[in-house]
């Protein structure tokens, strides 16, 4: 029976929920390595689960060399797992049991620099064989870096998106849908990509597409920044999602309020956001404590 109280959790997370497949695949996962600890099968017994029964799976879990950053989204996913459970058997307390997960430290990537985040998008373009292949790469490393966008946001834009103006709708986490800002840069991009792009974009196609006319993969995407970065100089990082974080970054330091930028993110709570004032701040005291000529006489 515990397939199918798993293809109900599965389900619940990718129907309901609306997850990403990537954290629909980790709940899952979690759960299913949970069952097969403790030998469960109904959601009944599921539901009478405990602190004891995630602290036991915990433990084992980090027996097997788990992180604390890892070890704290599997007991997020768990608390979840069972706080279904219990709704599903109509239990009077459908919360999770209560239990304190592991300290991590809240950090974000080291922003590039708006020159280097053009030169990384410059370089990758460079670096294909086709014209149109570079176009696109460039393309959508400046959609994360100029409207912030996650590269699973920007890789899930049809052709119907193609002819952007000042504003483009994106759908982000969990279905929730922002309106960012389309630079007259990026609106460029996207139209030499367009031009230029050999397979035709219908309005409910991916924009993006690989060399054979599929999906354009985030993988290829990844790979193409570790070479693009190893070739510039710049360190390992430089990722696209820090493309995303410098936009971030960049605005808040330009004066951008949290509440502005919470909506430009897609971020579903503030304290996602507020990471970046603390992370700024942070900055702010390094280069103090460097430049300073009292901190460096001391």
């Amino acid at each position: 029976m515990s397939g199918s109280v798993l293809s109900r959790w599965e389900s619940h997370l990718a129907t309901e929920r609306r997850l990403s497949p990537h954290t629909v695949r980790a709940y899952v996962r979690a759960a299913e390595r949970l069952l097969e600890a403790t030998g469960l099968q109904d959601w009944t017994a599921i539901a009478a689960l405990e602190a004891p029964a995630l602290r036991a799976q915990l433990a084992r879990r980090r027996a097997d060399g788990l992180s604390n950053r890892s070890a704290a989204r599997e007991l997020s996913s768990l608390r979840a797992f069972l706080a279904f459970a219990r709704a599903e058997t109509g239990a009077s307390d459908a919360q999770a049991p209560r239990l304190r997960g592991p300290r991590i430290k809240r950090t974000l990537p080291r922003p590039v620099t708006p020159d280097e985040a053009v030169h990384m998008a410059q370089t990758i373009g460079e670096r294909r064989r086709e014209e149109w292949t570079g176009l696109r790469d460039r393309a959508v490393l400046l959609l994360l870096y100029g409207a912030g966008m996650r590269l699973g946001e920007a890789l899930s834009l049809t052709g119907a998106d193609a002819d952007m103006g000042e504003t483009l709708r994106v759908t982000g986490k969990g279905g929730k849908t922002r309106v960012v800002p389309i630079l007259p840069a990026i609106r460029t991009a996207v139209r030499e990509y367009v031009s230029a792009c050999p397979h035709d974009l219908t309005p409910e196609q991916p924009l993006f597409r690989g060399s054979r006319g599929g999906p354009l993969s985030a993988g290829l995407v990844q790979r193409a920044v570790v070479e693009a970065r190893a070739e510039i100089g710049l360190p390992a990082n430089a990722t696209p999602h820090a493309l995303r974080h410098s936009f971030a970054s960049h605005l808040l330091g330009a004066g951008a309020d949290l509440r502005s930028l919470q909506e430009l993110l897609g971020h579903a709570s503030l304290g996602s956001t507020q990471i970046y004032t603390e992370v700024d701040a942070a900055r702010l005291l390094e280069t103090y404590r460097s430049a300073h000529p009292r901190e460096r006489n001391d």
